[in-house]
């Protein structure tokens, strides 16, 4: 058949079909196919038949109003005689294609529109590259960029954001994280970051990540981590307690991460990516990731030398202005220093003279005692069996029972004074004891002092023997009552308190540390330095002959060394006084209330037998007759081999009553000793009227060690006794 025979829609298809690589495609005024070339089934995907009857809707991005895009080109087409552009377009097989088309007008005649003839032409190859080259020149840029910061900026903190920063930039994450290691002053490592594309609280609550196993391959330098999603990551979820990422942290499926190595092949740090997409990171990513890392790394070592060089000029700057301080003030220093150490040389004397007097005042105590137990025993002795009738006898017995407990209370207070008091202490809650001895310090004071009791809320706990602290309280408020002739305030106050290594400097005695303080204030006639200065001798005393033995402060002075704490006086003439007694504070320790007994002295219970170790024969005889008085049954020893003999000679014992220093070489404590290898079970109380090393240490009774102080009556011989046999 010639050429002549085809119709002119034939032809028209040929000539069409002839364009395999360009799309043409003819439209009815409406916008439905009515001619599709094999170069638009080769671009496109669909036959022809598969597109007759339909409009070109299947091609645009569905998320782009496809209806609205190809009505506005054939309207552009229509008005202009021509329309179209570029843009991505989707082939059956749903891949894309970025096609440049152009929609012309076709007319019947020229006059009425008969439809629309569109031509596609595929450029994906050159947007692709021209994507590429724009990627690259824009990656170049954000280096160039990073790289003309970092060459500037010496802060650590303002280089590190900007490399995250342009991290985030370059990659196209949604967020990132710079981690790194750096060191203080003193040499201490630590590890900070910085963030982009995300607030700093999105991270606050997460620990660091250095030990998972996702992250340990960057921290170690062992190089890039890149994945399209890391939840596939065999490391992924290793780490407990979490199976992945913690429960609120961002969603991380594209991840990034490149450890930066400074010129030392330490690893400073490493940048992490993160996009909740799968597949957002490419190799280009990977390789502009480097060369960041690279300047990083630069600018790092480069702003840690210029720290180091600042910290050495303000070092030495340093130097130099403390020595032109130094040359400047030179006199006044030495002055200042010359001062110091005659301070502290006064404060040396002053507590070998208080040692001195202490030793001297425990050693007259030591045999004094012994004597008032003579005395205050058998006086003891005579009040209960004189008759009642014998009114004088009981009288002169009393009065001298009156001053023979005044003779004990200063011996008592000597040997607080030279810190030879066996202190029992126990956990103490000053607040508690202080509440307790309200009405007692209202009855000493009298109605024409006001007392005011000001108590810390949340005051720490100390250790300390509860009886000497009252007593020691009792004494400034007697003190501060005989300062107020005609009336006054006295105010007892307890706060926390902290003395510092400045203050220790200042007090040679006193150890820094947290204290718990109790203060003593009166409005009383005061006193002037020198006076204040041997406050707290013994014997000293400003009141009139016969009214003060000088004691009272001596005592408060010793309980308070003893118990490993301090006391300050503070006064001026007219002013009054303040007495502060400082006690270290108890970290733990629970503290209980005690109760008064007021029962009659608990006797003997059937068959107990009790040993006697004493070697005054008085003080022997007055506890043999005060126990059988009792109900005890009594065997008695003068000294230790005695009593080991009896214990071997007689049925086993109860109780040993000892005193503490005995002769012929064994003390109570010996005694006791030896007693338990013969029979295990026995127990023990001590007395004593001097405190010895051989059952007190620092001050303080031996643990699980019973003691009854001389002098002491038959009810506290009693009260002792069965409360060390009922344990």
């Amino acid at each position: 058949m010639s050429s002549s025979t085809y119709l002119p829609a034939e032809r028209l298809q040929q000539i069409l079909d002839s364009a395999v690589d360009t799309g043409i495609i003819i439209l009815d005024p409406d916008g439905i196919v009515v001619g599709w070339s094999k170069g638009a089934s080769n671009l496109l995907g669909w036959t022809e038949d598969e597109m007759l009857g339909k409009t070109l809707l299947e091609i645009f991005p569905p998320n782009k109003d496809a209806a609205g895009l190809l009505a506005a080109e054939l309207s552009d087409a229509k008005a202009n005689g021509k329309g179209g552009g570029e843009g991505w377009r989707f082939r059956k097989d749903g891949s894309k294609i970025w096609a440049v088309g152009e929609t012309t007008p076709l007319f019947a005649n020229g006059q009425s529109l008969t439809g629309f003839v569109k031509i596609l032409r595929d450029r994906t190859k050159q947007r692709r590259t021209e994507s590429a080259l724009r990627e690259r020149t824009r990656a170049l840029e954000v280096l160039n960029r990073a790289g003309a910061i970092l060459s500037r900026e010496n802060d650590l903190e303002r280089l590190v954001q900007a490399v995250t920063d342009a991290g985030v930039e370059l990659t196209g994450a949604q967020f990132g994280a710079f981690f790194y290691n750096i060191a203080n002053h003193a040499g201490e490592s630590y590890m900070l970051y910085s963030l982009a594309g995300v607030p700093a609280e999105t991270f606050s609550q997460f620990p660091m990540p250095r030990n998972t196993a996702v992250f340990n391959a960057t921290f170690s330098g062992e190089g890039i981590v890149r994945s399209d999603d890391i939840t596939q990551d065999p490391r992924y979820g290793n780490n407990p307690p979490h199976a992945g990422m913690p429960e609120g942290h961002l969603p991380v499926r594209s991840y990034l991460a490149v450890p930066v190595i400074s010129r030392t092949g330490e690893v400073i740090g490493g940048l992490f990516f993160g996009h909740a997409d799968i597949g957002m990171f490419s190799e280009e990513s990977e390789q502009g990731l480097m060369g960041l890392a690279g300047e990083a790394a630069v600018a790092i070592d480069n702003a840690r030398l210029f720290e180091a060089v600042q910290r050495e000029l303000q070092e030495r700057r340093r130097a130099e202005e403390a020595l032109r301080e130094l040359n400047a003030h030179l006199e006044d220093l030495v002055s200042q220093k010359t001062d110091e150490l005659s301070r502290n040389a006064e404060a040396l004397r002053q507590a070998q003279k208080m040692e001195a007097i202490g030793q001297l005042t425990g050693g007259v105590a030591h045999d004094f005692n012994n004597l008032l137990q003579i005395i205050v025993g058998n006086l003891d002795t005579l009040l209960r069996n004189l008759p009642a009738d014998a009114g004088r006898l009981r009288r002169a017995a009393s009065q001298a029972m009156n001053g023979a407990e005044r003779a004990a209370a200063l011996t008592q207070r000597l040997l607080a004074f030279a810190r030879r008091q066996p202190l029992d202490p126990k956990p103490v809650d000053a607040n508690s004891l202080i509440r307790g001895m309200s009405d007692l310090l209202h009855r000493t004071l009298g109605e024409i002092y006001q007392v005011e009791i000001v108590l810390a809320g949340g005051l720490w706990k100390t250790e300390a023997d509860p009886n000497a602290l009252e007593s020691a309280l009792l004494n400034l408020a007697i003190n501060a009552r005989d300062a107020m002739l005609e009336g006054g305030k006295l105010t007892i106050e307890t706060f926390n308190a902290h003395l510092d290594e400045a203050y220790s400097t200042n007090h040679a005695e006193v150890l820094p540390g947290q204290y718990i303080a109790i203060s003593v204030s009166d409005t009383g006639s005061g006193m002037d330095a020198d006076t204040a200065a041997r406050a707290f001798e013994p014997f000293f005393t400003t009141k009139d002959q016969g009214k003060g033995t000088g004691l009272g402060l001596s005592q408060v002075y010793g309980f308070a060394k003893q118990s490993n704490g301090h006391v300050k006086i503070y006064s001026e003439l007219g002013e009054g006084t303040t007495v502060k007694i400082y006690l270290p504070r108890l970290l733990s320790g629970h503290v209980e209330e005690e109760t008064v007994d007021r029962l009659p002295p608990p006797e003997a219970g059937a068959g107990e037998i009790i040993l006697v170790v004493e070697d005054d024969p008085d003080v022997l005889a007055y506890s043999v007759e005060s126990l059988k008085e009792l109900g005890y049954r009594v065997v008695e020893a003068k000294d230790g081999p005695t009593a080991l003999q009896v214990l071997t000679a007689n049925q086993p014992v109860d109780l040993i009553f000892t005193d503490v220093v005995l002769p012929g070489g064994m003390s109570g404590a010996d005694v006791i000793k030896k007693a338990r290898e013969v029979q295990p079970s026995v127990k023990a109380l001590f007395t004593t009227g001097y405190s010895r090393n051989a059952i007190v240490h620092h001050g303080r009774l031996d643990k699980g060690v019973h003691l009854l102080q001389k002098p002491f009556s038959l009810k506290d011989l009693a009260v002792r006794i069965r409360s060390v046999l009922d344990r």
